[in-house]
């Protein structure tokens, strides 16, 4: 999933200071299951923005709204009815979100209240970690099922550096070595004798390098 966090209160204050009404708008997909962007998330910014502005003595107009995605025109429509009595949208989905709601609504100012951070998965409760870049060109049926491209510090195909120790990444005792875990992944599989195979370079014309990307399925246009 796309995992975000919450910009720094000023940051949020600033951006919506010149307006009275805002259209605070949340996201019922990842960001809400990464606790960043949720129904209970736009309550809580909500308050937070409120007291904020009284304590400078403005009444600042909220109107709270959670969609069910903001990635899909489909769902950003829903504003259409509401849109109009604010100043501007502050939106807590991804940048994907954000921009999609600009994209409809060109008349209206809209801006980001998380930052987007990467694709994740859970480690545990509250802790998310980085395992996808979608660089396009997938190697995981190569790797074991884990992902060199976005786990490895050096984002090397053939490893491990001369920088692991133990099972852990020269930058950090709290990263581990993802050669070390596709070595552990592979012996688990009776696969060790792939470990040794040199991979071939990668065609990174799939990924971000390339510009903007863009999916077209013609079966469901």
């Amino acid at each position: 999933m796309i995992t975000a966090e919450r910009k720094p209160m000023e940051e949020i204050i600033e951006s919506v200071r010149p307006y009275n009404r805002i259209l605070l708008v949340g996201c019922n997909e990842c960001v809400t299951v990464c606790a960043a962007g949720g129904r209970k998330e736009v309550g809580i910014l909500s308050s937070a923005l409120q007291m904020a502005f009284m304590q400078e003595g403005k009444t600042l107009d909220i109107k709270e709204l959670t969609l069910e995605r903001q990635c899909d025109p489909e769902y950003v429509e829903e504003l259409v009815t509401v849109i109009d009595q604010a100043d501007a949208v502050l939106s807590m989905a991804c940048g994907c979100g954000v921009q999609e709601v600009a994209r409809r609504y060109k008349d209206k100012p809209v801006y980001p209240a998380l930052n987007t951070l990467f694709m994740g998965a859970a480690e545990r409760q509250g802790v998310w970690a980085e395992r996808c870049q979608g660089c396009g060109d997938c190697i995981l049926g190569l790797t074991g099922g884990i992902c060199p491209v976005a786990r490895c510090s050096k984002r090397l195909l053939n490893g491990p550096c001369g920088g692991s120790t133990a099972g852990k990444c020269e930058i950090s005792q709290d990263v581990d070595c993802v050669w070390q875990l596709i070595w552990d992944r592979m012996k688990a599989l009776g696969i060790e004798n792939r470990y040794e195979e040199v991979m071939t370079a990668k065609d990174w014309r799939t990924s971000r390098d390339g510009g903007p990307r863009k999916i077209i399925r013609e079966d469901l246009v």
